[in-house]
């Protein structure tokens, strides 16, 4: 049985800022996403880490899309990396994303990766050999389906953020079978994958290997919508970099998304809602969680 999330313990996980602190006491967090067609994930994933309180974000993109996302992005740096012919990742831009790597907080992998072969074969091998706690999403997670017990090999903590279609490639069944016991879908793929699943849906559930279980009360039909995901990936691969363990990351990342979202539902309304009023309102989601 699922333990509901609150805001109390939310706001106990937040650890206190000095008021002499500096970007350096907040992380550095690797986010690699996007192809040719996708830049818009890349954005937003970017975008939602350099909200979620950590001090300095690097966007690893396609070399041909550098240009293009740079300069829609003020606060991140950026890495070019190898790309195919179709544009999207090669395989061997691994070597220069695990070097990168090397020294940061956290990363996050998969949003607007694509499906392509190059894609594919980085995932596999950053995945396994990524020397920093990382959350993996989209086509990250789409280029393991059906083969997440290779994640059990992996030399760091990982959070996987699949939707139900996501779930069910993982585990080689279908979605209909995922969302009839949502829960017991969570445990099977913690403990498939040696990693905490935040099994996105309504009531978004939070699993770690062999247990506990957590159900989040936050958010609304207005997460609904493309680019939600990517938002969530980039906030909570920016809490892993402040030093939250990955249970504590995805829970706080869960409800504050949930939370933004409703906040932005409130102002706007949910059916016009779109991912990047997520990112708008998490400064006030967070300001709520603090003073709550």
């Amino acid at each position: 049985m699922a333990t509901e999330l609150n805001i109390a313990e939310i706001r106990a996980l937040l650890a206190p800022r000095a008021a002499d602190a500096h970007k350096g006491d907040f992380g550095h967090v690797f986010i690699v996403a996007g192809a040719r067609g996708y830049a818009g994930a890349a954005k937003l994933a970017a975008r939602a880490a350099e909200r979620s309180g950590a001090g300095l974000v690097t966007l690893g993109v396609p070399a041909p899309l550098l240009d293009t996302i740079a300069s829609a992005l003020t606060e991140t740096m950026t890495l070019a990396l190898a790309a195919d012919k179709q544009g999207g990742l090669a395989a061997e831009a691994a070597t220069a994303a695990l070097d990168f790597a090397q020294g940061k907080s956290a990363a996050g992998v998969g949003p607007g990766l694509g499906r392509g072969d190059g894609a594919s074969q980085f995932v596999e091998t950053f995945a396994v050999r990524c020397p920093v706690p990382f959350v993996l999403d989209a086509d990250g997670l789409n280029a393991l389906s059906g083969r997440a017990d290779l994640l059990a090999l992996k030399q760091s903590a990982c959070i996987l953020t699949p939707h139900p279609g996501e779930m069910a490639r993982l585990l080689q069944c279908s979605a209909e079978e995922v969302q009839a016991d949502r829960e017991t879908a969570a445990l099977r793929l913690a403990e498939k994958a040696q990693a905490v699943v935040a099994l996105k849906g309504a009531r978004t559930l939070i699993a770690a290997p062999g247990g506990p279980l957590f159900e989040n009360p936050t958010g609304n039909h207005g997460l609904a919508k493309g680019g939600s995901g990517d938002v969530l990936t980039g906030l909570i691969a920016g809490l892993l970099a402040q030093g939250l363990t990955p249970v504590e990351a995805a829970k706080v990342g869960v409800f504050t998304h949930g939370l933004a979202a409703d906040l932005a539902a409130e102002a706007i309304g949910a059916r016009g809602m779109i991912a990047s009023d997520v990112i708008d309102h998490l400064p006030a989601a967070w300001r709520a969680i603090e003073s709550s």
